[in-house]
């Protein structure tokens, strides 16, 4: 780690002068012009553009990560319609605060003057009676309500604020955008960091951008540390740059949206049949500080669903790296869980045991009431023997094959084909052998042999 020294006078009297505002908060775009990122608000034409331009927007839902500008567009919407801001935070603030907000609107409203933008972060952390509250301001207009949230509002956002409510999807900044933004704050002399006659080389920023995981204002945070560590005309190298990094967080909720959204995507790697993207996927996770096991659940009901019998091996293999896991835990469970997403991914596929389970179920909720034929029923007692249960009934193992044809369904189902084998892997042997036994059962087969003869 980079030593850190104490400022010369000189550096003093900088940062006594300073904006006391965190960077990103001082270099938070003032204009639609210099907001980065987002064509749906940068470009010329755009139709969300043009409303904030007009001061038309109406209430929304800005759904987007961290850093993505959900704060900074809430202030230019205000801005743009002339109206007045009023942030609430919903992980620290309750109704109260709202009444209050309402009640300034109101007063505003009556007095003749602007109306007010209600812009509620972390939306998605009030709960349904919260919510509710928005509700009656929002239809008489006595506030314009602009939510910002990190997860997706169907899941978290109650219908009837939904309604009411347009959501505008923000995307992860690109590196170009970010990079662009570090300039900015490079070398604007007023209320980023030009002042203090820094040295950065592009190749530095650039690598800032990349790690910054699309999120501006993690960007901007680790370049102020990294200035406060060198110093006025200092040099921010990439190894100064790691320092402020410290360790970068992957992005992984454990209990929101990202954590199903990661998980499916490691599910549809193993299901594709691409081991790059498994491995990676199941990095993100560990990383992210997901519990191992976690994924070995999801790998199981995969080998059951995704392989089946195109390589029975494939749910053996899932079950004992849950166990090797449990055994060993972390860091040593985890070659186990490496070897066994390798193998799965590369295996075999078929879902044939799917579509047998689906159309076996259907049946049964078809037929509840099919009666077992007579040759199959069990006959522990004389009276049941009289009536004929189990008596045309034909023990495989008496033929060489091990093999006797006869009807096993009842009679509303006879003939139907339930399981149809792939053509992958294992599967292409038992397709073999039932229609071994299928031509066995037609007659055109000689008797003798067995299935594993075809």
């Amino acid at each position: 780690m980079s030593p850190r020294r104490a400022p010369e006078p000189s550096e003093n009297l900088f940062l006594a002068a300073r904006d006391p505002r965190p960077l990103a908060a001082r270099m938070r775009p003032r204009t639609l012009d210099e907001y980065v990122g987002q064509p749906l608000v940068t470009a010329a034409n755009a139709p969300l553009r043009t409303a904030i331009e007009r001061g038309e927007t109406g209430s929304l839902v800005l759904w987007g990560p961290p850093g993505t500008g959900k704060t900074t567009l809430g202030h230019l919407i205000a801005r743009a319609a002339g109206r007045s801001f009023e942030p609430f935070s919903a992980v620290s603030e309750g109704v109260p605060r709202l009444r209050e907000i309402f009640d300034l609107a109101r007063g505003r409203l009556a007095s003749g003057g602007a109306g007010t933008v209600l812009f509620v972060d972390e939306i998605h952390r009030l709960n349904k009676a919260q919510q509710d509250s928005l509700l009656p301001a929002v239809e008489d207009g006595t506030v314009t309500l602009i939510g910002a949230t990190t997860e997706n509002p169907s899941f978290e956002l109650n219908a009837a604020l939904l309604s009411r409510a347009r959501v505008i999807v923000l995307n992860p900044l690109t590196p170009e955008d970010i990079e662009l933004l570090l300039v900015r704050a490079r070398d604007d002399r007023e209320l980023g960091l030009g002042a203090m006659e820094l040295a950065i080389d592009d190749e530095v920023l650039s690598r800032l951008a990349q790690e910054s995981d699309g999120d501006a204002r993690r960007a901007l945070t680790v370049l102020e540390a990294a200035s406060a560590q060198v110093g006025v005309r200092g040099r921010i190298t990439l190894a100064v740059l790691q320092d402020a990094f410290q360790r970068r967080l992957p992005r992984h909720d454990k209990a929101g949206e990202s954590h199903f959204n990661i998980l499916s995507a490691y599910h549809k790697s193993l299901r594709g049949s691409d081991p790059q993207g498994a491995l990676y996927w199941m990095a993100r996770m560990i990383e992210g500080g997901e519990d191992p096991l976690v994924l070995c659940r999801r790998a199981i009901a995969m080998a059951a669903e995704d392989i089946g019998l195109a390589d029975p091996q494939a749910l053996m293999i899932a079950v004992a790296a849950r166990d090797a896991v449990h055994m060993l835990g972390v860091p040593e469970g985890l070659l186990p869980l490496a070897e066994m997403t390798v193998y799965l991914a590369t295996a075999p596929k078929s879902n044939s045991v799917v579509a047998a389970l689906g159309a076996a179920l259907e049946a049964a909720r078809r037929t509840p009431a099919a009666p077992v034929p007579l040759h199959l029923r069990n006959a522990p007692t004389a009276l049941m023997k009289d009536l004929g249960y189990g008596k045309a009934y034909r023990y495989a193992h008496d033929d060489p094959s091990h093999f006797m044809a006869q009807e096993y369904l009842p009679d509303e189902l006879r003939g139907t084909r339930f399981y149809e084998p792939g053509g992958m892997g294992h599967e292409k042997r038992i397709a073999e052998r039932m229609a071994w036994w299928r031509a066995r059962a037609e007659g055109t087969k000689e008797p003798g042999g067995s299935g594993e003869d075809s």
